[in-house]
């Protein structure tokens, strides 16, 4: 599929955040609670291992775009059979799981505005996997956007 605008506009503002969360400011900190240090670790190591185990199932089909590639295959196996966007779900455990680590209120806030371009993004995006792949739909009603469906 053609690439639009609104496709570079997402990569854009995210590559931006990315930059913003890389500053250390430290505005507050929350280092004081004695738990949030081993917590967040534990969420940046499943972060990691979350967007490894995605990269490698989704291997040529990988673009930062939202809009599939041509010639791409819905992948349903491994950690998509449980979530459709698991390389989201990594990058926000690492964000989120880094600032709880460091005790830093400015990176939880950086990482707040990502998982909302996630979200966005992810909404266009499968507006155009919707119109990419006849079986998208079926897809999305078993699966959750970006953490496992319990129920």
């Amino acid at each position: 599929m053609k690439l639009e605008n609104k496709d570079f506009l997402f990569v854009f503002i995210q590559f931006v955040l990315f930059l913003v969360y890389i500053i250390d400011l430290k505005i507050v900190s929350v280092s004081w609670l004695p738990f949030l240090d081993k917590t967040g670790l534990f969420i940046l190591i499943m972060g990691i291992l979350i967007v490894l185990v995605s990269l490698v199932q989704l291997n040529k089909n990988l673009s930062p775009f939202p809009t599939p590639k041509l010639n791409s295959k819905l992948i349903k196996t491994g950690l998509y059979k449980f979530m459709r966007h698991p390389i989201y779900t990594g990058i926000l455990g690492i964000a989120f799981g880094y600032g709880f680590y460091i005790g830093s209120i400015f990176k939880l806030m950086i990482t707040t505005f990502i998982f909302v371009l996630f979200y966005f993004k992810s909404k266009y995006e499968e507006k155009k996997l919707l119109g990419f792949f006849s079986e998208y739909e079926a897809y999305k009603k078993t699966t959750s956007r970006f953490l496992p469906k319990f129920f």
